[in-house]
C-alpha cells in the first residue's frame, strides 16, 4: 500500500508501509474521533459520485444505441422507398379526361341492353363549386387537410385508436391526398406494398401539386357510384343539376358517398344515404364549416332523387358495375360487356312482374316484387329488381333478404332423405309444441300419417318441423349452405319454416342443383369484357365446382317436388309439354310471397312483398308469384326441346298423377315428436334410397 504522510513546507513524498502498520493506521483512523456531519458528507458525497457515474454511463449507452438504430432506420426507411418508388407505376398526368369511359353492356346476340360511364359531367375548377361542397368533404374525410402534408400521423393514431376500443375497422386514416393517389395510380387490393406505394405517391403530390390543385383533382376524379366519376357527373345523375347548383344538403350527400359509393347510392340507398349525409352535416357543424342552425335547417329539407331510365336491365347494369372492378380492374378505356342475360326474355320478365302487380297488387296490398331466371349452371338468363327501376333503383333481387317460408323446405327433406328416408317414407301431420311455439298449417287441417312426397306437396309445416329435429337443424343449415344459401341461418327448429332471411339470387342457385342434377353453381351474369378495338380484359373460367348432391337423392327430390306443381300448392303453374317442379313459401303475416320452380331447361325465382315488411292481404306463394312464374316460363321453353328432370326419365313427361291424404300403407313412425325412427313389429322395412329406385325402376 501506498501512503502519504503529510508535512508542511515540505515536499510529500509515497512511503510504502508494511502490512502491520497499514493495519494499525486504518484502526486509529476508524477509533479516532470524527464530527458526525461531517463524516455523512464524505461518505454520501462518495456514493453520489459513483451513483451519477453509473447513471451518465447508462444515458450515453442508450444516447449511442439510439443514435445506431435511428441510423439504421433510415437506411431501411430509404431502402423500403427505392424498392418501393422501382415498384411504383408510371407517373401518369393529371389531367382530367373529357369524359370517363363508356361501358357498353350487351346481352346474348350483341344486343345493347344498358350503357354506363359516359356521363355529362364536366370538370369544374375549385373556384366555380359553392364553398360548402368543398368543405364538407373536408369535414367527413381529412379535417386536417390544409394542415398535414399528405399524411396525417395524428388522423392515423385516432382511427388506430377508435379501430382498437370498438374491435373492428370503424375509421379509416386515409387523408384525401391518400385516397387520390389511390385512385389515380393504384388498384384496390389491400397489401402493405399497395399502402406503402400509396404513401410514397401522397408525399409526391404534396409536393408537386398545391392543396387547392389536389383537391379540385380529387372532387373531379373520385368515384360516386352509378357510373358517376366527379362531382359534376354524381351531381347529375343523383339530382339532375350542375354540381355548381347543389344545395347544402345535396352537397352532404355527396361528400357522404365516397366512402362507400356502391352502398350509400341514394338512388339504391336512400335510407343509408340520408344518415351518412347527417353526419357530414354534424361534422361540417363541429369543425364550425356551417353553424348548428344551417345543418338542421339542411337536415329539415329532404333531398329529391332524379328519376333514371325506367328499363329492368338497369338493374342488371348497376350489379354488373358493382362487380366490374373485381374483374378488369382499372377502368380507363371504353369497354364492352358481354353478358348472360337474354333481352327477350328480360322484357317478358318485366313485362309479367309489372303487369301482375298492375293488376292485383292493390287487391293483395303488395307494392313490390322481384324475378330472377337462371340456366342450370348458374348462368343468369333474366333478372328484374323490383317494379320501376325509375322509382326505385334498389335491386331486390340481389340485395333484399327475406323470410323465404316453406321454399326453404326442400333443405330440409333433402337432409332427411341423405340420411335414410325416401319419398314413401310416413311421418304424422298433427298439432306439435315446442316450449311455447305452436307451429301449424296454413288452414290449421291435419291429415295425419303422410308420406313425405304429400307433406311436401302440401307444405305441411307440422311434418318439416319434425323432419328437422328428427334430423337435427345443424343438418338442415349445412344441407342449405352446400346447396349455395351464403346468408346466415339460424340452426333452430323454426328454420325448417324458412324463418332466416336469404335473398332470391341465393335461392334461385340453390334450386339449380336440382335441374343440374347435384352440382353446385355459383350464380354469374358477366361472360366476357372486351375493348373497343376487340382485346379482350376478362374472360369468365369454365369450371365445375363438383357434385354436392347424390344422383339419388336428387331423383327423389326432383320426384317430390313435381308433386308440388302436379297436385300441391303450385298446381297454377304451367309449361305445357315440359315436367316442372318447385316449391312454393308464404312467410308470416303473409308478408312475403315466393315460388321457386324449375325444369331441366331453365330455373326462375318470383318474390313478391313491401319494402317495408308490412304483411299483404293474404297473397300466398300459390298466386302472384305462380302466376308471374308461368309467364316467364313459358315465353322461355318456346321452341324448345323438351327434356325430362334428372331422375325422372322420358315417361314422366306425359304422366299425370294424383295426390291423396287419406290412408297410407302402415309406416313406422318416431316415438313422440324428436326421437329417431325405430322399427316396429307390424311395418314392413323401410325401403331406402336404393330399394325405393329400384321400385320405381322395376315395379319391385
Amino acid at each position: 500500500m501506498a501512503s502519504q504522510r503529510r508535512t508542511v513546507g515540505t515536499r510529500r513524498e509515497p512511503v510504502f508501509d508494511t502490512v502491520v502498520e497499514q493495519v494499525a493506521h486504518v484502526r486509529a483512523e476508524r477509533s479516532a474521533p470524527r464530527s458526525p456531519g461531517k463524516t455523512r458528507r464524505g461518505s454520501g458525497g462518495g456514493r453520489r459520485s459513483g451513483a451519477g457515474r453509473r447513471r451518465r454511463s447508462l444515458l450515453g449507452r442508450t444516447v449511442y444505441w439510439g443514435l445506431v438504430a435511428g441510423v439504421w432506420c433510415i437506411l431501411a426507411g430509404i431502402g423500403v422507398t427505392i424498392w418501393v418508388g422501382a415498384h411504383l407505376p408510371p407517373i401518369q398526368s393529371l389531367e382530367i379526361p373529357k369524359r370517363p369511359p363508356t361501358i357498353q353492356i350487351v346481352g346474348l346476340g350483341g344486343r345493347e341492353i344498358a350503357t354506363r360511364g359516359d356521363m355529362p359531367g364536366s370538370s369544374v375548377p375549385l373556384r366555380e363549386l359553392p364553398p360548402y361542397l368543398p368543405k364538407a368533404f373536408i369535414a367527413i374525410e381529412d379535417r386536417r387537410f390544409y394542415h398535414h402534408f399528405g399524411i396525417d400521423p395524428i388522423g392515423v393514431a385516432r382511427a388506430v385508436y377508435a379501430n382498437v376500443m370498438r374491435r373492428g375497422v370503424a375509421q379509416g386514416g386515409s387523408t384525401i391526398t391518400q385516397q387520390l393517389a389511390k385512385n389515380l395510380f393504384l388498384t384496390q387490393e389491400r397489401t402493405l406494398e399497395r399502402k406503402i406505394q400509396e404513401v410514397v405517391l401522397a408525399l409526391w403530390l404534396e409536393r408537386k401539386y398545391s392543396k387547392k390543385q389536389i383537391l379540385e383533382v380529387y372532387l373531379n376524379r373520385m368515384y360516386f357510384g352509378a357510373g358517376a366519376y366527379g362531382v359534376d357527373a354524381a351531381a347529375r345523375r343523383y339530382f339532375d343539376k350542375s354540381a355548381r347548383h347543389v344545395t347544402l344538403a345535396e352537397a352532404a350527400v355527396l361528400a357522404g358517398l365516397v366512402k362507400s359509393p356502391s352502398r350509400l347510392a341514394p338512388t339504391r340507398n336512400p335510407d343509408g344515404a340520408e344518415r351518412r349525409a347527417q353526419l357530414v352535416l354534424d361534422a361540417m357543424a363541429d369543425t364550425k364549416v356551417i353553424s348548428p342552425a344551417a345543418a338542421k335547417a339542411a337536415l329539415r329539407r329532404p333531398v329529391t332523387v332524379a328519376a333514371q331510365g325506367a328499363s329492368s336491365a338497369n338493374y342488371v347494369a348497376d350489379w354488373i358495375m358493382d362487380v366490374l372492378n373485381d374483374r378488369v380492374g382499372r377502368i380507363e378505356e371504353d369497354l364492352i360487356v358481354e353478358t348472360s342475360i337474354d333481352p327477350t326474355l328480360q322484357a317478358a320478365a318485366e313485362a309479367a312482374l309489372t303487369d301482375e302487380l298492375a293488376q292485383k297488387g292493390a287487391k293483395y296490398g303488395v307494392g313490390q316484387g322481384a324475378i330472377v331466371t337462371m340456366s342450370p349452371d348458374g348462368a343468369v338468363r333474366a333478372l328484374v329488381g323490383g317494379r320501376d327501376y325509375g322509382e326505385s333503383q334498389f335491386n331486390r333481387a340481389v340485395s333484399a333478404k327475406r323470410q323465404p317460408g316453406s321454399a326453404f323446405k326442400p333443405f330440409v327433406y333433402l337432409a332427411a332423405l341423405e340420411r335414410g328416408l325416401t319419398p314413401d317414407t310416413v311421418r304424422e301431420d298433427r298439432p306439435i309444441q315446442l316450449k311455447g311455439w305452436k307451429p301449424e298449417n296454413y288452414k290449421h287441417e291435419y291429415y295425419g300419417r303422410v308420406t313425405l312426397t304429400q307433406a311436401l306437396a302440401r307444405s305441411m309445416n307440422t311434418v318439416a318441423v319434425r323432419l328437422t329435429l328428427e334430423v337435427g337443424p345443424k343438418a338442415v343449415t349445412k344441407t342449405a349452405y352446400r346447396l349455395g344459401i351464403a346468408s346466415k341461418l339460424e340452426p333452430n327448429a323454426s328454420i325448417s319454416l324458412g324463418t332466416s332471411e336469404v335473398s332470391l339470387m341465393e335461392m334461385v342457385g340453390a334450386y339449380a342443383v336440382f335441374a343440374n342434377g347435384g352440382f353446385a353453381v355459383a350464380p354469374h351474369v358477366i361472360d366476357r369484357v372486351r375493348t373497343a378495338n376487340g382485346k379482350v380484359r376478362y374472360v369468365r373460367e369454365r369450371r365445375s365446382f363438383g357434385r354436392v348432391v347424390d344422383p339419388r337423392a336428387i331423383a327423389m327430390m326432383n320426384t317430390m317436388m313435381r308433386e308440388t306443381v302436379r297436385n300441391g300448392t303450385a298446381t297454377r303453374a304451367s309449361v305445357p309439354g315440359w315436367v316442372a317442379a318447385g316449391k312454393t313459401g308464404t312467410s308470416q303475416d303473409f308478408r312475403d310471397a315466393w315460388f321457386i320452380g324449375y325444369t331441366s331447361h331453365l330455373i326462375t325465382g318470383v318474390w313478391f312483398g313491401n319494402d317495408d315488411g308490412s304483411p299483404t292481404r293474404k297473397m300466398t306463394g300459390g298466386g302472384l308469384p305462380v302466376e308471374a312464374w308461368s309467364r316467364v316460363m313459358q315465353a322461355a321453353h318456346r321452341g324448345i326441346p323438351v327434356a325430362a328432370l334428372p331422375g325422372t326419365g322420358m315417361d314422366a313427361v306425359a304422366s299425370t298423377g294424383t295426390l291423396g291424404v287419406g290412408p297410407v300403407p302402415p309406416e313406422d313412425l318416431p316415438p313422440g315428436d324428436v326421437l329417431p325412427r325405430r322399427p316396429a313389429a307390424t311395418a314392413r322395412a323401410q325401403p331406402g334410397i336404393d330399394g325405393w329406385l329400384l321400385d320405381r325402376l322395376f315395379g319391385r
